[in-house]
């Protein structure tokens, strides 16, 4: 049997426009929290992506199939007279680069310096290392060109820039090629300059480095026999995995290390960096949202509060139409739809809103934030979910009403 009244969603949605039209100022403070919920849970989690995103590229711009050797035990800070432990030396890394399955092998050694040309000078970082760190980091040489064997052979006082060192010691249009500059009073030439790379996964500039031969740094400007790290680049991802033993095994017999004893130094496979980077980015994009979403449930509430008071200022409209066949059927979902519809409107502005935020926080801050088609259908979704959540006790509350009394409602 059909009922008296037969009300089609349609007719249920524009009346839920009309009587949102009828308090405008009311509907758009009430949308007003839905838009700041939506649109706080795109930023956050485009955020949480965009640095996720940079994260794996900065690991991944160290090089493929990487494996890192450090001097010291895993999560020791044990430093000597010039700094870190001295464990490693240029020897561990000849010895490292005839094992079976590496193909490419660069020690390095670090220390700040200042960097001068004429009067000009910066204070930068100066690595000294081998001329296959640029193959193993995918770095090519913007100018010029690399060290080579001969260079590290001869100890040559020969210089590649990076294009931050570039910028802060010679004036636009000046060649740095050929040109000579000063690490801490020792001359070198420069022969190369390295193509741009952007920050660092610490941070910090990694194009505001010199890179010098390691015999140079070791002899002419350190004065050290050690080497601070060794990059080992494996041939294949089997013998990434495989290496991290046949390394370990070989630095503690060449250390001479007791059976019982701890390592005097580490190895780090980039692959499993990356992946607890990606973890923790992934949590951290996780409770960014989680955040945001308590921007929704905020905004839920108010829809809640306005759709009390809306039933209390339509008692007796409520009351007329029960009186002429409505049923508490068709009340209920009257209320829910209008609930829903403000829900809806104020999804739809605060993913306008966060998608431009979104494309306006890179440009205005440098940080990125990557515009994810999830997020958005999750806001959506949950926009939903928050206007029939909160919109079904306003609902039923309107549907239980006596007719009786409803129309005797002053």
């Amino acid at each position: 049997m059909k009922n008296a009244v037969s009300v089609s969603f349609k007719a249920l949605f524009g009346e839920a426009l009309l009587a949102i039209r009828a308090n405008k100022i009311r509907s758009l403070l009430t949308v007003l929290g839905i838009v700041i919920g939506v649109a706080a849970v795109i930023i956050m989690i485009g955020l949480g992506r965009g640095a996720a995103t940079r994260v794996t590229e900065q690991i991944q711009r160290l090089g493929s199939n990487l494996l890192m050797v450090f001097p010291g035990a895993a999560g020791a800070q044990v430093r000597g007279a010039a700094g870190m432990v001295n464990t490693l030396t240029w020897d561990d890394a000849r010895a490292i680069a005839r094992l079976p399955g590496v193909a490419r092998v660069a020690p390095e050694i670090s220390a700040g310096a200042t960097a001068a040309w004429g009067s000009q000078t910066w204070v930068t970082s100066v690595t000294g290392t081998t001329p296959e760190l640029p193959l193993i980091q995918n770095r090519p040489v913007a100018s010029g060109r690399f060290f080579d064997e001969q260079d590290v052979r001869g100890i040559a006082r020969v210089a590649v820039l990076g294009s931050s060192v570039v910028e802060n010691l010679f004036p636009p249009g000046v060649d740095p090629v050929g040109q000579t500059i000063r690490l801490d009073k020792v001359a070198f030439t420069v022969i190369g300059v390295l193509s741009p790379m952007g920050a660092s996964v610490m941070g910090r500039d990694a194009d505001d480095i010199v890179y010098v031969p390691l015999s140079t740094a070791q002899v002419r400007l350190l004065g050290a026999g050690y080497v601070r790290l060794i990059n080992v680049q494996a041939q294949t991802p089997a013998d990434l995995e495989r290496l991290p033993a046949l390394i370990t095994e070989l630095l503690r017999e060449r250390h001479r290390l007791p059976p019982h004893a701890e390592n005097d130094f580490t190895v780090r496979n980039l692959a499993a960096v990356l992946e607890a980077a990606e973890a923790a980015a992934g949590v951290m994009t996780t409770l960014l949202a989680g955040v945001a979403a308590v921007s929704l449930l905020v905004g839920g509430i108010g829809i809640m509060n306005i759709m009390l008071v809306s039933v209390t200022e339509r008692t007796k409209e409520i009351g007329i139409r029960m009186a002429v066949g409505a049923t508490q059927q068709v009340i209920l979902l009257q209320f829910l739809t209008e609930a829903v519809v403000l829900s809806l409107v104020g999804g739809v502005i605060g993913i306008l809103s966060g998608v431009l935020a979104s494309g306006l926080i890179p440009v205005l801050t440098g940080w990125p934030a990557a515009i994810s088609p999830g997020a958005i259908l999750l806001s959506v979704l949950f926009a939903f979910a928050v206007g029939v959540f909160f919109g079904y006790y306003p609902a039923r509350r309107a549907a239980a009403l006596n007719p009786v009394e409803a129309l005797r409602y002053e």
